[in-house]
């Protein structure tokens, strides 16, 4: 009742204000009312207009910590935000905040409001509207970036009353069209639900026909000389039997783009999510995969099958080792992969496979998430053979010990001896059981101790596990140091790493997984740490050679 009492009062007080904003913009000289802000109006009622929609804001924001599903935040030592994640959670009993006098009170989240609104600084007018996306013609001769919704991953329509109810009492009389539903529209959202169509696949169909309309339309409309730019984030997660790893979502999109007449050249993979936040998940994607797309070719072939593996085995690899050398997440590997694969598979108007029918997108997709494996599984032939004995025992047995002569088995195959494997420092062997030595054990127990250039039996396993624990205990900046160390044999550190995280996503080792995600995700602020640990030592020596009498005061002022 007091939440409730609470926000209700303040939506009310929104057009109380608003009629008084109007009057003191008149009485300050503001051009006289005219037209609504809703009607493009830029004198004293479109002032007050703005000004109501901003103060609907704040309170739009309060309301995610203004009601019953607010847990405690044991952080920070306040109320949580009702949406940890893009669903409401059952809680089983909630905080509350004081509205009017806390760190989460009406004039701290319209004080983020009116802080957003300071840090804008763009000329020029931007324009939203709603839309039908299957027959809008804004898109006319425009540069086209579009962010569509992600099949059946999130119901923003439905969590979207939450806070339209709200806004609809502060400000419909600003937008009377835009608001004049008592709940969110939702029989036209384009997204897979089931509950709304009967039946899972009823829900497809209706995605994949409205989405190949929508794409179509941009097709037919976007300017011809720039690329349509479609961001689309959804985790391929599902195992499809026969058709190997692929996801219901990524194909039934890419099918209504490449079904709109869409040819795609390739992907960008844009950090654009918060490494902690929402979901706060390691398997969450830590970018946003934007597909790159044109008009296919009127003249575009068509191949075979075997054509088309062919050709996925002879571009794949430089592809991947493009991606890789940008940094790219290892968790956003496998989406990333995905549009130069289809770049291969739209460059042909239809792939036959073997009975003469058409090969599905499903099964584009499939081939290509196979390449994308045996690609990453051939770069495990430049690492040595010591890191092969560890990232195969890695794989079955992670750092838990198993009998000697499963070791010693193995070893022989890599052409190693368990001996030197444990003299090289990455395996401990005791009582017949080995195992893989854990991060903190490595040289002899004291890891912040080790010198890689006294090691005289130096792998990549090694080398990137110390890595990895100064990163994790000191951050890039000790990291950093570790890599300016290492040198040259640094070169395959992250490729490991790669490896290792999938195997970690295929067993679900979770923990382990976020460290080598981490690892690469910052591998370029490690690199810049070691340039710049590299230049201080430059420094360093030129103040030895030329100082002279001055070498005290600078010795100093290095200190």
């Amino acid at each position: 009742p007091r939440q409730l009492v609470a926000l209700t009062t303040f939506s009310d007080l929104v057009q109380e204000a608003r009629e008084r904003v109007q009057r003191d913009a008149l009485a300050a000289g503001m051009l006289k009312a005219g037209k609504s802000l809703n009607d493009g109006g830029v004198g004293a009622a479109a002032y007050a207009d703005a000004v109501a929609v901003y103060l609907a804001c704040g309170i739009s924001q309060l309301t995610r910590y203004l009601c019953t599903i607010c847990a405690w935040n044991r952080t920070n030592e306040n109320v949580a935000q009702a949406f940890g994640r893009q669903a409401i959670p059952m809680v089983w009993d909630y905080a509350e905040a004081n509205p009017l006098d806390s760190a989460l009170a009406i004039h701290v989240t319209v004080g983020w409001t009116a802080s957003a609104i300071d840090r804008v600084d763009q000329p020029g007018r931007g324009v939203a509207g709603q839309f039908d996306a299957q027959k809008q013609s804004i898109s006319s001769d425009r540069i086209v970036s579009t962010d569509p919704p992600y099949y059946d991953n999130i119901g923003y329509a439905d969590l979207s009353d939450f806070f339209y109810v709200w806004l609809r009492r502060s400000v419909e009389p600003v937008f009377p069209e835009l608001f004049a539903t008592l709940a969110v529209p939702k029989a036209e959202e384009l997204v897979a639900t089931p509950y709304r169509h009967g039946s899972k696949e009823k829900a497809e169909t209706f995605f994949l026909d409205g989405m190949t309309l929508a794409m179509h339309r941009l097709a037919e409309q976007s300017h011809p000389a720039f690329p349509v730019t479609i961001y689309y984030a959804f985790k391929q997660s599902e195992s499809g039997g026969d058709d190997g790893t692929t996801n219901t979502g990524w194909d039934t999109f890419l099918a209504a783009v490449i079904e709109a007449g869409f040819a795609i050249s390739g992907t960008w993979p844009m950090r654009t999510e918060k490494t902690s936040g929402l979901k706060g998940n390691v398997n969450a994607l830590a970018s946003s995969i934007v597909l790159v797309c044109r008009k296919q070719s009127a003249s575009a072939p068509t191949t075979t099958r075997r054509a088309f593996v062919n050709t996925l085995k002879s571009e794949l690899p430089s592809a991947l080792a493009h991606l890789q050398r940008g940094n790219i997440a290892p968790v956003d590997l496998a989406q990333a992969a995905i549009g130069p694969g289809m770049a291969v598979y739209t460059r042909y108007s239809k792939v036959l496979d073997t009975d003469g029918s058409a090969l599905s997108v499903r099964q584009a997709l499939a081939l290509i998430n196979q390449t994308l494996d045996e690609s990453l599984a051939e770069q495990e032939g430049e690492f040595d053979a010591d890191s092969r004995f560890a990232m195969t025992w890695f794989e079955q047995y992670a750092f838990e010990p198993a009998e000697f002569g499963i070791a010693n088995t193995l070893a022989s195959a890599r052409n190693v001896a368990v001996n030197g494997l444990v003299d090289a420092g990455i395996l401990h062997s005791r009582a017949g059981k080995v195992r893989l030595l854990k991060r903190e054990e490595l040289h002899r127990g004291n890891p912040l101790a080790w010198n890689p250039a006294t090691d005289t039996n130096l792998s990549v396993w090694e080398a990137m596990q110390h890595m990895i624990h100064r990163h994790t205990t000191g951050g890039a900046s000790a990291a950093g140091e570790l890599l300016r160390e290492l040198g040259s044999k640094a070169d395959h550190i992250k490729d490991l790493a790669y490896r290792l995280h999938g195997i970690c996503s295929a067993k679900k080792w979770t923990q382990e997984q976020r460290v080598y995600n981490a690892l690469v995700a910052e591998w370029a602020d490690i690199v810049l740490a070691s340039q710049s640990s590299s230049a201080k030592v430059g420094a360093g020596v030129e103040a030895g050679l030329f100082d002279g009498d001055g070498a005290d005061e600078d010795e100093e002022a290095n200190d």
